[in-house]
């Protein structure tokens, strides 16, 4: 499933749907160093940061159960795995990019205007997590790729999970219709082996712009990775904005609330 479409479909009104077109050939997944690990969160008092009280095991368990729903309403855990320690974790119906709004952009108001900028991109927000760089095209216009690979056991989710219930991977996205050119946004997503290199599923979409309504409105890009076969670990999300350069600066066509989500099936 994929869909690209205006943020205000998102709260009842009508659909405008563009017209997704794939690249010519599906690329294959880059290589990229390892991501670091996550800090520990700062605490500039000095002082120690309260313990919120834990459910027990048996009320945790009963407490995620009755959240996700899952099949057979019920989940046999691997051992080692406690409900206590998923419950903390939270592996399901959240969102496991890191820096998903690095700009602190509303999708659910118009792009704030913005001119032609000399600064670099990881100067303008918070882009941890996010390995950037960039691709000159022909002319005056660029890429700005952006890319994360996700480790799904390093998130809280399991092997047994994964395999044999195969619950659904859902990516989502919204770039600015920027109208820089007649292509301003790609997105490109890959589920993994364990060896982060052989491909088990794909998704690849280049939405065309549309030219309708005013320009600088949000559009929403998504797909859902159901029945993907067993022996996904890792999903590498990837997506390229156009820019324009000009006299004064980069003009740049801006993303916003990227996500990769794991979730059951309704």
């Amino acid at each position: 499933m994929e869909a690209v479409r205006d943020p205000h479909d998102a709260l009842g009104g009508g659909m405008e749907t563009g017209e997704p077109a794939s690249p010519q050939e599906p690329p294959s997944p880059p290589p990229q160093p390892s991501p670091p690990s996550p800090s520990a969160p700062e605490n500039p008092g000095g002082s120690p940061l309260p313990t919120p009280e834990q459910p027990s095991e048996a009320h945790a368990r009963q407490l995620l159960l009755e959240e996700w729903r899952p099949p057979g309403g019920s989940l046999q855990l691997p051992p080692g795995l406690t409900w206590k320690l998923l419950f903390l974790r939270r592996p399901l119906y959240r969102n496991l990019l890191r820096s998903p709004n690095p700009e602190g952009i509303n999708i659910y108001e118009p792009a704030p205007p913005t001119g032609p900028t000399q600064q670099p991109l990881e100067t303008l927000g918070n882009f941890r997590g996010w390995y950037i760089k960039t691709e000159k095209l022909r002319q005056n216009l660029s890429w700005t790729v952006k890319q994360q690979c996700v480790n799904l056991l390093a998130e809280g989710l399991w092997e047994e999970l994964l395999d044999d219930e195969q619950p659904d991977i859902t990516v989502m996205d919204w770039y600015e219709d920027s109208r820089l050119d007649m292509c301003v946004y790609e997105l490109h997503v890959w589920l993994l082996a364990a060896d982060r290199h052989t491909v088990i599923a794909q998704h690849h979409v280049a939405p065309r712009t549309s030219w309708r309504g005013s320009p600088g409105h949000w559009l929403q890009v998504s797909h859902v990775f159901r029945q993907y076969g067993p022996g996904v670990r890792f999903v590498h999300f990837l997506h390229k904005t156009k820019n324009r350069r000009e006299p004064s600066g980069l003009r740049r066509t801006r993303v916003t609330d990227s996500s990769v989500s794991v979730q059951f099936r309704e």
